[in-house]
């Protein structure tokens, strides 16, 4: 039970100074006054400023530092015990240290937003009314001199009686029984009413799925054997994470499940299972409650606020033993861990794209080498990194070389886009919807279109990828040329024509097409580009008697959509599955023997050296939802790149002819994995205070490297960013480059301490993104 009282009435007793973390941009703690000692990790609301935060305890002050001439006492104690255990605190520790981010901030981003964001003891409770027997059972003799002519009460304690456990008051009201009638059981002694607190669980109502009951492969079973090993021998000196390299449809899944059969079942410890989209959440849970009961909990941010807390609750209790989820799981509050569990691995979702910029994959190697508990990392396409780490013995490799049953990887083919289209036919100047004659037979090539065709008239299931959303990516005046861009943002506008909108994808400006050319006036826009909202279209022209699902950002908004759409796969009421790369992953569906890539070439030209990489795995990804069932698969790629090895490597199925490749490739630049990356980004409201700043840090680098990285670290830059504003802020990076990682580490501080004025606040601002998966 938490407990909320104020802290500072007996501070005359005892002075006792305490460092206190707080989710502010400033590297460091700050020093209060309590009037008992405190647990590290305990919820504090304390002064700052003229605000009154939630912050945590960090520890009593540090003997080495000095304390300030004023020192403020802590409102008010919210916990009764520590919100965040010391293994947590320990791993917030590093996150803060390594990422460069203040303990608070990285604290509030390991807890419930509950836990954050209110200041009641025991945030967003739920409970339930029920009634229980109490006292010795009256005999029958009695009973009738208790009860007399109250025969309404003795029925309800007779049903009591016979169903022998609690009742919800709600329920004996439904059943026809009046408060009055409660409430005469209660004044016999007979009966109390008590309020249980209730764990919300959203997915305890959702089937599971059966567990793989097929006998592991020779290649399954020396993976089982190896990683059980391990866990039993696990020791400092023995310790290392495990790469488990195996094939689309090669039965990873069998491999975690039989760990975590020996770690949990057999060694009663806990586990982590991550998954890099929430689209997968629903499958991955259903399969592992196949296995592990109602023990295994959820948490990802598409749940409530309550929700979440309610699992992290059931787990910190050891109520649940198993965490699954998305990137914030890896600090789920898991009992006695035993195991860590990072599924596609490669995934950049596992990266945190704000403050603090943590990498799940490299938190759950810390954590789980703290907790000497086993860490698998999984993947078709594991990152050039986690190859890299195998290569050189930080990693032990295991791999699955082939799919379950022997069934064969999917024959690949290529569309060469690069044949001569009809001339474009320009848009309409009325809002209704354009005539993209040009585009749309861009869209499905006639050996697409066949494919698809024979699988719908077969009976058997498609899915088509195109990682872009909306309608057409971009408006040109068909006179001048000019192209409609976000007022805010150097994009281009994409049109959605379900919402007939045009919307920023990086600020969500929204506006309604134009009838003219706001340059030159002219009457005719073109739509150029497309997204799945034009393919869904083109489908269902080309097919009209398909049952089509579309799932992207756009139809996935709703809470349990993601569920829904995948649910109707599974059942076999979607003939044709058309999304982005929510569909590339981990789905495992018998009935889809075609894989189409509508377009290879999205995002394989940005300018960012991971460009190429992201590509193949994705190619590779999807191609491996294609044949999992017996009647086997094919998987069409449309491309006007044939020839890049990114494409010719996926064709093939060849990853390791890939990774050869791609490594050669960033060896002379020193990209990771050959080097390590800082990107120091300046944003601003002026574009000519960002480029000045931006250059000040350079130089000021520049000059002191000497001092910070004995010439270890070498500094790019400034530039702008390849976009170049967002949401009206200009912005600038200036790269930091080193072939280790402690000078790297060194130079970052140097630099936020020499900038601290900036980072986080002022203008313009300063961040700092280590490992940084993309220079956007």
């Amino acid at each position: 039970m938490a407990r909320s009282r104020q802290a500072g009435a007996g501070a005359a007793e005892g002075r006792i100074l305490i460092e206190v973390a707080l989710p502010v941009p400033v590297p460091q703690t700050f020093v209060y006054e309590s009037s008992e000692a405190l647990a590290p990790g305990t919820r504090v609301l304390v002064p700052f400023g003229r605000r009154r935060l939630i912050g945590w305890v960090a520890g009593p002050l540090d003997p080495a530092r000095a304390a300030p001439a004023r020192v403020r006492v802590v409102g008010e104690v919210l916990d009764a015990d520590p919100s965040l255990p010391p293994d947590l605190l320990a791993l917030a520790r590093w996150i803060a240290d390594y990422y460069l981010a203040s303990l608070g901030q990285v604290i509030r981003a390991a807890l419930p937003a509950a836990l954050g964001s209110s200041t009641r003891p025991d945030p967003t409770p739920r409970s339930r009314r029920v009634l229980s027997l109490v006292g010795d059972t009256p005999g029958l003799m009695r009973r009738e001199e208790l009860f007399g002519r109250a025969q309404r009460q003795r029925q309800l304690f007779e049903w009591l009686e016979a169903t022998g456990a609690d009742v919800e008051v709600r329920a004996i009201r439904e059943a026809g029984y009046s408060d009055s009638v409660i409430a005469g059981l209660v004044s016999r002694g007979l009966v109390a009413i008590r309020n249980e607190p209730v764990l919300r669980d959203p997915f305890k109502d959702h089937a599971s799925e059966p567990a793989p009951v097929h006998s592991p492969t020779h290649a399954q079973a020396g993976a089982i054997a190896a990683l059980r090993e391990a866990f039993d021998r696990a020791g400092p000196a023995e310790w290392r994470p495990f790469l488990l390299h195996g094939v689309t449809g090669s039965g990873k899944t069998l491999v975690y499940l039989e760990l975590l059969r020996h770690v949990v079942d057999e060694h009663g410890k806990g586990a982590i299972v991550l998954v890099p989209e929430i689209a997968l959440t629903p499958q991955t849970v259903a399969r592992f409650r196949a296995v592990f009961g109602d023990r295994v909990a959820v948490l990802h941010s598409a749940l409530s606020d309550g929700e979440r807390y309610d699992a992290w609750r059931a787990l910190r209790s050891g109520t649940k033993r198993i965490a699954v989820g998305a990137r914030s799981a890896v600090f789920a509050p898991v009992q006695n861990l035993g195991a860590i569990v990072v599924d596609e691995e490669h995934e950049g979702t596992y990266k945190q794209s704000e403050t603090p910029r943590y990498h799940a994959r490299e938190v759950a190697i810390m954590r789980a080498r703290a907790a000497g508990a086993a860490c698998v990392l999984g993947s078709a396409t594991p990152s050039l990194e986690s190859w890299h780490n195998a290569a050189v013995g930080k990693f032990r490799l295991l791999e699955l070389p082939r799919r379950v049953y022997d069934r064969p990887l999917p024959p690949v083919s290529v569309v060469d886009m690069r044949a001569p289209s009809p001339a474009p036919g320009a848009g309409p100047s009325t809002g209704r919807a354009p005539a993209l004659a040009h585009e749309r037979a861009r869209l499905l090539s006639p050996a697409f279109a066949a494919a698809v065709r024979a699988r719908v008239d077969r009976g058997e299931q498609s899915i088509l990828l195109l990682n872009r959303r909306g309608y057409a990516t971009f408006i040109r005046c068909s006179s001048c040329g000019a192209v409609l861009h976000c007022p805010h943002c150097n994009v281009s506008l994409t049109y959605h024509r379900g919402r007939s909108s045009l919307i920023c994808h990086y600020c969500a400006y929204t506006r309604q097409p134009p009838r003219d050319c706001g340059e030159c006036g002219a009457p005719a826009v073109a739509y150029r580009g497309y997204g799945t909202e034009q393919v869904e279209r083109a489908v269902y022209e080309a097919f009209p008697d398909a049952r089509v699902a579309r799932m992207d950002v756009d139809t996935t908004g709703e809470k349990w959509s993601h569920h829904r759409i995948l649910d109707r796969v599974r059942r076999g009421e979607v003939d044709i599955l058309l999304g982005t790369q929510m569909i590339a992953k981990g789905l495992d569906f018998p009935g889809v023997t075609f894989v189409g890539v509508v377009d290879a070439d999205v995002g394989m030209n940005l300018p960012d050296f991971r460009a190429a990489e992201r590509t193949f795995q994705l190619l590779t990804q999807v191609a491996g939802r294609a044949g999992r069932g017996p009647a086997g698969g094919e998987v069409m790629i449309q491309t006007s790149h044939p020839d890049h090895y990114a494409i010719t490597a996926a064709l093939r199925h060849d990853y390791h002819g890939f990774v050869e490749r791609e490594l050669e490739e960033r060896s002379g630049p020193g990209y990771p994995p050959h080097g390590r990356l800082a990107n120091i980004v300046v944003a601003g409201t002026r574009e000519a205070a960002v480029q000045e700043l931006s250059a000040e840090i350079a130089d000021r680098m520049t000059a002191s490297l000497p001092g910070i990285g004995a010439g270890a670290v070498e500094v790019l830059g400034p530039a702008p960013c390849p976009v170049d504003r967002i949401r009206d802020r200009w912005r600038w990076h200036v790269l930091l480059r080193s072939s280790r990682a402690g000078p790297l580490g060194a130079a970052c501080r140097w630099a936020l301490t020499a900038f601290a004025d900036r980072v986080g606040g002022g203008e313009p601002r300063v961040s700092l993104d280590r490992d940084p998966l993309s220079l956007l």
